[in-house]
């Protein structure tokens, strides 16, 4: 082996590519930010809110019954999940309005648009 340190980042490199895609996944961070960037605006309320179990960096992944209120239509119930950082926890507690996009395709698909970029 001609560079062994090289050999080292890459495969360093491959490892954390690869617990970003697999932490993505588990907290369902990678379907909401397709959702986030083709869907449309709405607020929902939070109806429920409960810990699916899973833990990134100490904060939770949380998973929503919300009550959707799009703009152009009635009022439907859906569910989504989405990491959250502890201290935003007081925030998100039922009867809290928040804002989301939906997927204009299938409202089903839900992502909270609650982080400033």
């Amino acid at each position: 082996m001609r560079y062994p340190k090289a050999w080292l980042a890459v495969g360093l490199a491959a490892c954390v590519l690869g617990a970003c895609a697999l932490a993505d996944g588990l907290t369902g961070e990678d379907e909401a930010r397709e959702i986030r960037a083709i869907g449309v605006s709405a607020q929902a309320k939070v109806l429920k809110i409960w810990d699916t179990g899973v833990t990134v960096n100490n904060d939770p992944v949380v998973g929503f019954q919300l009550l959707v209120y799009p703009p152009d239509r009635p009022p439907y119930p859906g569910e989504t999940k989405a990491l959250i950082s502890r201290l935003h926890i007081p925030r998100i507690q039922p009867g809290a309005l928040l804002p989301v996009k939906f997927d204009p395709e299938n409202p089903q698909r839900l992502a909270l648009d609650i982080y400033e970029r």
